[in-house]
């Protein structure tokens, strides 16, 4: 029946193009369908709906392809970039618009860091942050990423109790938040917890130094490694990970030479912040360093401000603010038109309601 429909479909559309005539040009809208039923109709509206599409209301969330779309990322990349010396660059994402200029920009990593739930959701700190909640933002991320590789931040509670209880933690984080990876924080007293979640074919990537989710034991967000015990407790916790299995660690507020050395130690790669250029490569938290926050707001030393989001923000808003209470906006460029024959018809209709 499907076959003998679209055969006589097509047969009467290569009589009319013999005819030397073209059928008229079909536009679909949101709120249009093609007036028949035939499976050739179907066909149609299934292969050309997207190009020849009138929408009236905002753009697909995915915007529009890159025009030079990026090869995927992968553990095999990452390593075969530290192995001919090549930085890796990493940034943090809370949702779907700052993954997705993330990756568009060419970001070798998006980490949806705990830190969100300052930069997104308002908190005090990072141990405020709950499992569900990352959850949430890391399906946000991975919705808009198409290049980079992704990591998901364990956040405090969801790991330490036990290997068993992190490994179904860093599962969840693959299945429900589509993650490539995990991070978690600490040490020599976390390699049994890598080991663990590695085994069962997840990367992981470590972080250690200054390990915001431990500020209170550490006497609050202070430098790490800053004397020789010190510095030898850092690369004692570095060598630990690596050998349980990290694919990669974060080195976080560790004094440059400290961390230069350390990174020579070590086979994997070391991503730094706050801990000079001699690591593999660095992270950022986007927020930070957009300048996407009011004037006044404390930044650590390691920040550098490539931008003012904030600012250019406030004054678009600003000026729609004023454009509305002027009704300059929105101007007839701005407005859908009405045939007048219409337009009288539906006010004739009107006037005794």
């Amino acid at each position: 029946m499907y076959l003998s429909s679209l055969s006589s479909v097509a047969r009467r559309s290569c009589a009319t193009l013999s005819r030397g005539t073209r059928p008229p040009p079909t536009t679909l809208s949101t709120t249009s369908t093609l007036n028949t039923t035939t499976p050739f109709a179907s066909v149609f509206r299934q292969k050309h709906a997207s190009n020849q599409q009138t929408r009236s209301s905002s753009h697909s969330p995915m915007g529009t392809p890159p025009t030079n779309p990026r090869k995927k990322v992968t553990i095999g990349t990452l390593r075969a970039m530290h192995k001919r010396g090549e930085p890796i660059t990493m940034i943090t994402a809370h949702d779907f618009p700052s993954a997705h200029v993330a990756d568009a920009a060419g970001m070798d990593m998006v980490l949806v860091g705990d830190s969100l739930a300052m930069v997104a959701l308002g908190m005090e700190d990072t141990s405020e942050v709950l499992l569900e909640e990352m959850l949430l933002h890391c399906r946000s991320v991975a919705r808009a990423t198409r290049a980079a590789f992704t990591i998901g931040d364990l956040p405090m509670g969801s790991y330490e109790i036990a290997p068993e209880q992190a490994l179904e933690t860093a599962i969840r984080f693959v299945k429900e938040g589509r993650m490539q990876g995990i991070k978690l924080e600490g040490g020599k007293e976390m390699a049994p917890t890598i080991a663990k979640i590695t085994r069962a074919g997840i990367p992981v990537l470590g972080h250690v130094g200054l390990t915001p989710q431990r500020q209170n034991a550490l006497g609050g967000f202070r430098v790490q490694g800053k004397t020789s015990d010190g510095a030898m407790k850092v690369l004692e916790d570095a060598l630990a990970i690596q050998e349980a299995g990290c694919f990669a660690m974060v080195l976080e507020a560790v004094p440059a030479e400290v961390a230069s050395i350390i990174t020579e130690k070590l086979s994997v790669p070391t991503i730094g912040i706050g801990a000079g250029n001699g690591c593999s490569g660095q992270v950022l938290v986007q927020v930070d360093m957009t300048g996407n926050f009011p004037p006044g707001r404390f930044l650590p030393k390691f920040v550098k401000k490539y931008g003012d989001v904030w600012s250019e923000s406030l004054r678009a808003i600003e000026t729609y603010r004023d454009e509305v209470k002027s009704r300059q906006y929105p101007a007839p460029e701005h407005t859908y038109p009405i045939p007048k024959d219409e337009l009288e018809a539906f006010a004739e209709t009107v006037k005794d309601v």
